[in-house]
């Protein structure tokens, strides 16, 4: 990491903690729960700003990396994408051509992290309810779990980064690993999915080694009493969240690596998909049972990076290139969602028939 790149990883991190404390005191000021308006409202700020570091990637991409002459560029292709040709002409053509790939990267990145998120939406969902944890609590809940995720996330983007870099091989493993995952999900779609509180591995882990209190306190995580601290269920919650969300980045990290090898950008893409989450989810939970195809969507996604993985170097050889990533994943997940709208379920009509032979 250079001196440029350094200074501008710096004030990311400096502007997303500002975005997060905006978060906490204005919006998460109070433990009530958004409604439908006000989370449409704040997940329209949060893609603005994903868009808006899009427009500034097309205009000085280079910042990001340091990059000042041709001899930048020629070592950023050989580290972050040496399947591909480096670009020709002068330096500013050169730079033109280096600034489109890497901000539609991280455009295709971000759609694909924020698709993902909706199946996460879907779990979080099904813990909220399998745990019985009233609407009022979802704010701190889903803030703590976005923050620990944020951690998370950093710590595998850049070993994931250090592996890829190290051992071009291991995209072969993560192709094989998204087209399985994809597959099973697909396969499973149809099962109900079914939470059981008691049997929760991480309740039977906490439970054995913490004191739980039995009873949710407001919205602590800890109380005291009789001079012990007892973690609550609340704190139980979380935890099986930010679980839940270690299993999804098994998913979305290598599923982003199918489009960048450039760690920066696979950060940048998930930072701003995870900070819109929470609203997202407000938005979501009333009317994500409407979009029944999307999940269908999200695992064709999965396997489509999977064997994008596996065919990378021939897939650069053909030109396919991150462009036409972008319109197959955005055509997928509009096609997801008019079908959802547009094919109505089917209601089954139940006929008894008559015993009566007199008529």
């Amino acid at each position: 990491m250079n001196s440029t790149e350094l200074i501008f990883f710096s004030s990311f991190i400096v502007f997303i903690v500002l975005v997060l404390i905006l978060d906490l005191l204005f919006i998460g000021k109070k433990n009530e729960v958004l409604n439908f308006k006000q989370a449409m409202g704040w997940s329209i700020v949060w893609i603005s700003l994903a868009l808006a570091f899009f427009v500034f990637l097309k205009l000085g991409a280079e910042w990001v990396h340091g990059i000042k002459n041709p001899e930048g560029i020629l070592e950023y292709y050989k580290f972050n994408a040496p399947h591909s040709p480096v670009p020709g002409g002068t330096f500013a053509e050169q730079l033109e051509v280096f600034r489109n790939r890497v901000a539609t990267e991280f455009l295709t990145g971000y759609v694909i992290e924020y698709s993902l998120s909706i199946d996460n939406i879907f779990v979080i969902i099904l813990i909220l309810n399998a745990f019985a944890v009233k609407e009022k609590h979802y704010k701190p809940v889903l803030f703590w779990g976005i923050l620990g995720a944020l951690v998370f996330r950093f710590i595998f983007i850049f070993v994931g980064s250090a592996l890829v870099h190290r051992f071009d091989w291991i995209l072969l493993v993560f192709g094989l690993f998204l087209i399985y995952s994809g597959v099973k999900l697909l396969l499973t779609k149809e099962k109900e999915e079914k939470i059981e509180p008691k049997n929760h591995k991480v309740v039977k882990f906490l439970s054995r080694y913490f004191n739980v209190y039995p009873h949710y306190v407001r919205a602590y995580f800890f109380v005291r009493k009789n001079k012990k601290t007892f973690i609550t269920p609340l704190f139980i919650v979380l935890i099986i969240i930010e679980t839940t969300d270690l299993i999804f980045a098994m998913d979305s990290i290598p599923a982003i690596f199918a489009i960048t090898r450039d760690a920066y950008i696979v950060f940048f893409s998930n930072i701003f998909a995870i900070i819109g989450l929470r609203s997202l989810f407000f938005m979501l939970v009333k009317v994500i049972y409407l979009f029944r195809f999307l999940k269908y969507g999200i695992t064709i996604l999965l396997i489509f990076v999977g064997f994008k993985l596996l065919l990378h170097k021939w897939l650069d050889q053909v030109g396919f290139t991150s462009e036409h990533s972008l319109y197959f994943i955005l055509s997928v997940i509009v096609i997801s969602i008019l079908s959802s709208v547009l094919i109505k379920e089917k209601k089954v009509s139940l006929v008894v028939e008559s015993d009566d032979k007199s008529a």
